[in-house]
């Protein structure tokens, strides 16, 4: 397998797309267009379309926010911390895992304006010395928010960008249609060279060193917007570990849902074989008997208390009025997963991706069981509410938001290589120079 070989397998999915693809857009598009309408409705007629009654202020748009900010983490695992590593298996996972990393962070940082119910004034968020000489208030979640998603989605930016920078000179110097002037406008002039390697490899480990403390900061941001109130089943100290984990977790889930039909469509199973699946696999399984410790012991914690209030709400929260929403979290992240166990299971791709799908649901299922129950618990037997039912506003939405991330996703692959071209050369086995066909795995 030479490295012409790795180019040309590899720039080949620039090329005009299959049915397949188009499929996918169209589907991606019609859910973009069924959310910015419902967004466009609530934003004329106000926030009284969503479900929020009180004391439920927070509800869906919550849930999505920490669900999408949740699925950005394990792109900056698998491409920062496993390179520190150096475990080579990531190299074919890596540009996918890292471009969904800035696109689900993208999503997520609409969320906060969705819910502040007057989005044109999103500004009001953002520090800045004004006419008025009034700051913003530091102590309010919607302001730490402001502060972990920015600086995720500028590192990860970056750092997704820097990787892609040889493979887009690749794709300059074999592109010759629109896109070539673009290429070449991204590639800064890269031309290969010693001085170049050089300066690139520095600063691509310090771009991996700098964001590997983000998976643990920005989550841990995220989970103390619940974690700083007093309200029963938020104030807990365990919630920046829960959410960092719970976190990681969800976003493997959805790289393997990536990853399985990118594979096939564009005809990647020589580079993204069965062992990465596997590797992706066992990660998802460690993290989900991580979760699953996690739920464990906050039920002990608030048995261990003796606090009426925080052993109401936990029994409220399996045995009341969200019963079914909860034991659904609970099979969806810790039951099914253990199915993983089995070698058979973890190399089995259509049993992989559906089991991503179900922990996708399970962990927005956490978010939502998370929110929605303390609040309609909390000291006061008084403020005990009936069940919060979203509407379809805050349905279409969600949906919406789906359709965001995946046609983004969608036009990055079609326009940018899908796997890293110089990574795979650089763990490529040189002793199968020799006889190229002694590199290539059995195909699936």
């Amino acid at each position: 397998m030479s490295f012409a070989k790795i180019n040309d397998d590899i720039l080949q999915t620039l090329r005009p797309p299959g049915a397949l693809y188009y499929v996918g857009v169209a589907l991606a598009l019609s859910a973009l267009a069924v959310g910015a309408a419902a967004f466009l409705h609530q934003a004329r007629t106000g926030l009284g379309v969503a479900g929020y009654e009180h004391p439920i202020l927070w509800g869906v748009y919550i849930t999505d926010f920490v669900f999408w900010v949740g699925i950005a983490h394990s792109g900056t695992l698998i491409s920062a911390v496993l390179f520190l590593f150096r475990a080579k298996w990531r190299t074919a996972v890596a540009r996918a895992s890292e471009a969904m990393t800035v696109f689900a962070v993208m999503t997520a940082g609409l969320f906060p304006i969705i819910h502040i119910g007057r989005p044109w004034f999103f500004y009001w968020l953002i520090p800045y010395p004004n006419e008025r000489d009034l700051w913003v208030n530091f102590r309010s979640p919607l302001i730490w928010d402001v502060f972990a998603i920015t600086t995720y989605l500028t590192v990860s930016a970056m750092f997704l960008y820097l990787g892609l920078m040889p493979d887009i000179a690749a794709a300059r110097d074999r592109v010759k249609d629109w896109r070539r002037p673009i290429y070449r406008f991204l590639s800064f002039g890269w031309l290969g060279t010693d001085r170049q390697w050089r300066h690139y490899t520095a600063l691509y480990g310090f771009f991996a060193a700098l964001a590997t403390p983000l998976v643990i900061s920005v989550h841990s941001v995220v989970s103390w917007d619940f974690a700083m109130s007093i309200l029963p089943g938020w104030h807990s100290t365990i919630f920046a570990p829960y959410f960092v984990a719970g976190a990681i977790f969800s976003g493997l889930a959805m790289v393997i849902t990536l990853l399985v039909p990118m594979r096939r469509i564009f005809r990647l199973e020589h580079y993204i074989t069965v062992h990465h699946f596997e590797n992706l696999a066992k990660l998802m399984l460690t993290t989900s008997l991580i979760v699953g410790y996690a739920y464990l012991t906050e039920f002990f914690i608030a048995w261990y208390s003796g606090s009426p209030f925080e052993q109401g709400t936990f029994f409220d929260r399996m045995f009341g009025q969200y019963r079914t929403y909860s034991w659904m979290m609970f099979s969806c992240n810790v039951i099914i997963p253990l199915v993983l166990f089995s070698k058979a299971v973890r190399t089995n791709l259509k049993a992989l991706f559906v089991i991503s799908i179900f922990v996708n649901i399970g962990m927005w299922l956490e978010r939502y069981v998370i929110i929605v129950t303390s609040l309609s618990h909390d000291f006061d037997p008084a403020n005990w509410a009936g069940v919060y039912q979203p509407t379809w506003v805050e349905a279409a939405i969600t949906v919406g938001s789906f359709g965001l991330f995946f046609t983004l996703f969608l036009l990055f692959v079609k326009n940018f290589p899908a796997v890293s071209i110089t990574e795979m050369k650089e763990t490529m086995d040189r002793s199968a120079e020799a006889d190229p066909a002694s590199a290539w795995p059995e195909p699936v």
